[in-house]
């Protein structure tokens, strides 16, 4: 019986290297979230595009390189030129007191024509003084007239 006794006490004794084994996996695990935390933060980092108005685009002048931003504006409907057959527009925004010339080559969302929405373009702005659009974000419109019953 005193046997058994002292077989049991030393299983409930921990060793050193019980200890230091903890203390691996501890050390591992902060390591393995101090890494996914750093990475999560680059990747949030790289997502933000700096988001501004016509005035605010002009008065910042042209971007770094690599720097992506986005400028709110609405389109000029008598500056939108694009041949047939081609993907490339040239047209400007206006935020109502100042404008910017911009290019995109691609497709354009059909409410990009409608004279209420409001247009998001995402891209650079060269020393040129245009502003090339790698995507054309299109807000719906926020006023639209009522109908009057009865006329068709």
């Amino acid at each position: 019986m005193f046997l058994d006794q002292d077989k049991n006490n030393s299983d409930n004794v921990k060793t050193p290297s019980h200890r230091s084994a903890r203390w691996r996996i501890a050390i591992g695990v902060l390591v393995l979230v101090g890494a996914l935390s750093y990475f999560a933060f680059l990747a949030f980092d790289s997502a933000t595009v700096y988001f501004y108005t016509v005035a605010e685009m002009n008065e910042h002048g042209p971007t770094s390189p690599g720097e992506i931003v986005r400028v709110n504006g609405k389109l000029l409907q008598e500056s939108f030129i694009r041949k047939d057959g081609e993907t490339s527009a040239r047209f400007t925004l206006t935020d109502g007191t100042e404008s910017i010339y911009a290019h995109h080559d691609g497709v354009i969302p059909d409410l990009f024509f409608n004279e209420h929405s409001e247009i998001i373009l995402e891209g650079t702005f060269g020393t040129d003084g245009i502003f090339v659009s790698r995507s054309v974000i299109v807000k719906c419109p926020s006023k639209y007239e009522a109908v009057e019953e009865g006329s068709d």
